[in-house]
């Protein structure tokens, strides 16, 4: 135990799972990013766990992994509203077959939940292939993989700078830590996101 008390808190967004649209200026006030695909849940997010920040002022906050862009919008606010606190990133909770956990895995078909963990395979399976391949020739591998299989459709795949979460153009750019690859991808209807480091 790092600490005496713990405070938990889930938040359901519910303009982000009633209205997708893309949300423009709290990305653009933190890092000029909202041609990304980004969905506009952050503001809402962002204003919960301000709140929420100010009440418990709690000295560490800790956030999965596998929505990689709103940890680092919530880094961003942290920073910009003056919290005196810790973000902890959590490992990526994942199925036996490296499904990362979600509940929009429940609205899978049997085929397509056989389908979906080619996500993090592929992901995985890029570390190697970047190592003797520039990073357009890595995201176009990861791109042409997923879409490769049925049901599978990627909305976007970026490789980032880790705290900006600017696309990166060689592996080199980032100046923040290991480059993050951050995928979108609709297995039929369903939209599933992760990430991998590299």
């Amino acid at each position: 135990m790092e600490k005496n008390l713990t405070t938990g808190s889930v938040f359901k967004n519910i303009i982000f799972f009633s209205l997708p649209y893309l949300l423009s200026y709290l990305l653009q006030t933190l890092y000029g990013m909202a041609d990304l695909f980004i969905i506009g849940q952050f503001n809402g997010v962002a204003q919960i766990v301000s709140k929420l920040f100010a009440i418990v002022e709690p000295d560490r906050a800790y956030f999965g992994e596998k929505d990689f862009q709103q940890i680092a919008v919530i880094r961003k606010m942290v920073e910009l509203e003056g919290f005196g606190l810790e973000i902890v990133d959590c490992p990526i909770c994942r199925e036996a077959d490296g499904l990362a956990m979600s509940s929009r895995n429940t609205r899978l078909t049997d085929e397509q939940r056989r389908v979906a963990p080619v996500i993090h395979r592929t992901l995985a399976e890029s570390v190697e292939w970047a190592k003797t391949h520039t990073l357009a020739e890595t995201k176009k591998f990861v791109v042409d993989a997923i879409n490769s299989f049925p049901h599978m459709e990627v909305e976007y795949y970026e490789i980032v700078d880790p705290l900006t979460m600017q696309p990166l153009g060689n592996w080199d750019d980032a100046v923040n830590g290991r480059p993050v690859g951050c995928v979108t991808a609709y297995c039929g209807k369903v939209r599933l996101i992760d990430n991998i480091k590299y």
